[in-house]
């Protein structure tokens, strides 16, 4: 069975208080949910089939250039490396000096040195002992699921809510004035599921691939959705819509309600542990990719150097957490994700349309697995990044210029090192 762990991110903890505040009502609040839901498993039943039919390492990096040519997919592993996993890194850095907030009061611009240092910290470990930091990881997993779970029970069967803080369920607003918000809340929520994209990095090692893929991916996401609504459940009935918009430690105030603050701190200190558990995934496994591209020379080739002491990718996890500190000085938590967003869903596009491609350019490459209803379902995935691609560059030009400058970049740096190979 497809690890729902795995899918879950502790984006959780953050974006909620965003989501309500751009849908304003009950329905449209967990309909965004439910979209997300449903768009991410679009995308897991279309590129399952690119991983189910090339299991080599490499995924999005391997599809793209097997679709477009090599360009797109050294632009991939670029944007990768320059923007999705280092502002991933940065962003959870963020949330987690935020949630030091709830024992210490501290300014805006100590909420970024302390992400710097988290961040800094994270990479000497692995940097030292990379087994340690990988051993941990089982832990921190447990811990983010923990806190979950916890809120959702605790806030079911304790008083301290009412269903009067659903009000409004409606929204007044007419649908081109939504159009926009839900576009941005979409890339919030998105943001929570986007574990999905390595689930189908292991399709090709699924029995039976063809049943049991699209029944896996089904189920899980039917239970990672599940789990989203009864969260989010608890925390618009503790703490209604004023509540949450108001919050920047969502979770921790829904807690307070219930709990008390002796409870929420407890609840908050699990939420600390999850995410710096979650860096320190993002810490571990991607510097893999500006290795592997080192290894390739398509990259600086110090970061394809092992540490002859520590056997560690070390130089390759100090670039990474040197672009990653600098990251974290350009954005609020919001916009970081925003860049995330903007540049993962281009190339999630674009990997739902290599599907489409090699069916066509491949006819007779072995799939042990297909996309069900093709070619609907990657159609319907493509035509949403576009919008979302479109939504993002009218709602937040700024972020959406950041995100596009960065992937762009990977251009002359292409070729500058295909010249010196």
């Amino acid at each position: 069975m497809i690890n729902t762990g795995g899918i879950i991110g502790s984006g959780i903890f953050m974006v909620p208080a965003t989501v309500a505040m751009l849908t304003g009502s009950s329905s449209l609040f967990f309909m965004v949910w439910i979209a997300g839901g449903i768009v991410s498993l679009f995308g897991a039943l279309s590129v399952a089939e690119l991983g189910a039919a090339m299991p080599r390492a490499g995924g999005q990096y391997v599809y793209l250039s097997e679709a477009y040519g090599p360009v797109w997919g050294y632009l991939y592993g670029w944007s990768a490396v320059a923007v999705i996993n280092t502002a991933s890194i940065a962003a959870v850095g963020v949330a987690f000096s935020e949630y030091l907030r709830f024992f210490f009061p501290i300014t805006d611009i100590s909420i970024k040195g302390i992400a710097v240092a988290t961040i800094v910290l994270l990479t000497i470990i692995n940097i030292l002992d990379v087994k340690s930091g990988a051993r941990f990881q089982n832990v921190f997993t447990i811990s983010k699921l923990g806190a979950i779970f916890g809120i959702i029970i605790l806030g079911l069967v304790m008083e301290g809510g009412s269903n009067q803080n659903l009000i409004p369920f409606f929204s007044n607003q007419s649908f081109t004035e939504l159009v926009g918000p839900l576009g941005l809340a979409m890339v919030s929520v998105l943001w929570t599921f986007d574990g999905w994209i390595f689930i189908t990095y292991v399709a090709g090692e699924v029995k039976n691939p063809g049943r049991n893929i699209p029944l896996s991916l089904i189920f899980c996401m039917l239970i990672v959705v599940s789990i989203y609504l009864l969260l989010n459940y608890v925390l618009i009935y503790t703490l209604g819509f004023t509540g949450m918009n108001g919050s920047d430690l969502v979770v921790s105030d829904a807690a307070s309600v219930f709990l008390g603050n002796k409870g929420a701190a407890i609840v908050t200190l699990i939420i600390l542990i999850s995410l710096i558990g979650a860096n320190n995934g993002f810490v571990l496994t991607s510097a893999r990719i500006n290795y592997a591209m080192a290894k390739d020379k398509l990259f600086f080739h110090q970061a394809s150097q092992i540490h002859p002491r520590f056997k560690s990718p070390a130089n390759a996890l100090i670039i990474q957490c040197v672009w990653a500190c600098l990251l974290t000085f350009t954005g609020t938590f919001n916009q970081l994700i925003t860049y995330i967003i903007f540049a993962s869903w281009i190339f999630y596009g674009m990997s739902a349309g290599a599907v489409i491609i090699l069916r066509n350019k491949k006819p007779d490459m072995e799939r042990p697995y297909k996309t069900p209803v093709y070619p609907w379902i990657p159609i319907i995935f493509i035509l949403f990044a576009i919008f979302l691609t479109i939504n993002t560059i009218m709602e937040a030009p700024r972020d959406a210029a950041i995100g596009a400058g960065i992937i762009l970049a990977g251009l002359p740096m292409y070729y500058y090192w295909k010249k010196n190979d």
